[in-house]
C-alpha cells in the first residue's frame, strides 16, 4: 500500500469487481476510457485475476482510496508498462464529480511516480489527453508533464473531431 495524507493507493482486489464494474459501465466515463460496449462481471473478474501478471500484461490498476472514509474514489493505471526502455502510459479516474478537485488524483499520481521510480526505476511516465478536458490537462501540466504532440481529430465526439494531446514526464534519476 501507498499511503498519503488524503488517499493511499493499494492494488485491485477481488471484492473490487462490483465498484470497478459499476466504472467501467459509467457511460459518462466511455469518453476517456475508449470504451464502446459495456463489460461483464465475467471480464472484470478475469482483468483483476491477471492483476498480478502486470509484467506480461503491461497494464497495472491500483485502487484509489480515501484515508477519511476508506471508500475507493477512483483508480490509477499504468498501461504499455515497458520494462526495458524503463516508461509506462497512466491514466487517472476519480469516478464521482463530488470527489474531485479535492486533491486525489495529484496525490495519487505523485504517489504512483515515486513508485515507479523506486520499484522499477522508470524513468518516464506519459498519457494522452483529449483537447477538450482542461482539469486532466491542468492537473498533469501542475505536475511537470509537458505536451510534447498532438493527435489531429483523433476522436470523434457528437459529430465533431477533436484531437488528443501527448504529454511526458521525464525523471531524473540518481544512478549510483
Amino acid at each position: 500500500m501507498l499511503k498519503g495524507d488524503k488517499i493511499y493507493l493499494r492494488r485491485v482486489e477481488t471484492y473490487d469487481a462490483t465498484t470497478i464494474l459499476f466504472w467501467e459501465n459509467n457511460t459518462h466515463n466511455w469518453r476517456v476510457s475508449n470504451t464502446e460496449i459495456p463489460f461483464s462481471l465475467h471480464e472484470i473478474e478475469a482483468f483483476i485475476d491477471n492483476a498480478q501478471a502486470y509484467r506480461s500484461t503491461g497494464q497495472l490498476r491500483l485502487m484509489i482510496v480515501d484515508n477519511a472514509s476508506n471508500k475507493s474514489v477512483g483508480c490509477l493505471d499504468f498501461f504499455e508498462m515497458n520494462f526495458k526502455e524503463l516508461r509506462a502510459g497512466v491514466g487517472i479516474l476519480i469516478n464521482d464529480t463530488a470527489d474531485r478537485g479535492k486533491g486525489f488524483a495529484k496525490e495519487s499520481l505523485g504517489l504512483a511516480e515515486d513508485y515507479v521510480k523506486k520499484v522499477f526505476n522508470f524513468r518516464q511516465l506519459f498519457c494522452n489527453i483529449q483537447a477538450d478536458n482542461t482539469e486532466s490537462i491542468a492537473l498533469f501540466e501542475k505536475l511537470g508533464y509537458q505536451k510534447q504532440g498532438i493527435k489531429k481529430d483523433w476522436y470523434k465526439v457528437d459529430g465533431a473531431y477533436i484531437d488528443e494531446y501527448f504529454y511526458q514526464k521525464r525523471f531524473e534519476l540518481n544512478e549510483e
